[in-house]
């Protein structure tokens, strides 16, 4: 099991998308994704998700909002990964070379034209509604399979 963060930093009508192009067996590659990553033991979501905006694009996340919880049943290498989703609005500082991809703003209508996962054009725009939800994605070799989505 992975437990993880995700991140849409916005500004401008734009969000800070990452292109994953520079590590070597990204299950990410070629994608654009938020920023996030792994969680370190003892980190909190919270804790994790600014630890790792920072280490990304070099930008110091203050107040991120979690948004929902996501989860992905056996993807990528058969672990179950846990996503906490937030959104930043409130973050300081330059943009570095990332050692993920590269960084870029892109205009929020934009952003669905972009290559990403399936899933994620789908629960992107979930991050418009005022409630939390939890959402759950099914990949089997990289396809979306099944997705449902619970608001509270």
């Amino acid at each position: 099991m992975k437990l993880t963060t995700l991140c849409y930093l916005r500004r401008g009508g734009k969000t800070l998308m990452l292109h994953r192009v520079k590590k070597k067996n990204d299950v990410h590659e070629g994608k654009w994704n938020g920023l996030g990553g792994k969680m370190e033991p003892g980190e909190t979501p919270e804790e994790c998700v600014i630890r790792e905006v920072r280490e990304e694009s070099g930008l110091v996340l203050r107040n991120p909002a979690l948004r929902g919880v996501l989860t992905f049943p056996g993807f990528a290498d058969e672990e179950d990964w846990y996503v906490f989703l937030f959104t930043g609005t409130d973050f300081e500082g330059e943009l570095i070379e990332s050692p993920e991809g590269h960084l870029q703003w892109v205009p929020n209508e934009e952003v669905p034209s972009l290559p990403l996962w399936e899933g994620d054009k789908i629960f992107l725009p979930w991050l418009e509604q005022p409630k939390f939800f939890s959402g759950k994605f099914v990949y089997k070799k990289g396809v979306l399979e099944s997705h449902g989505v619970v608001f509270y």
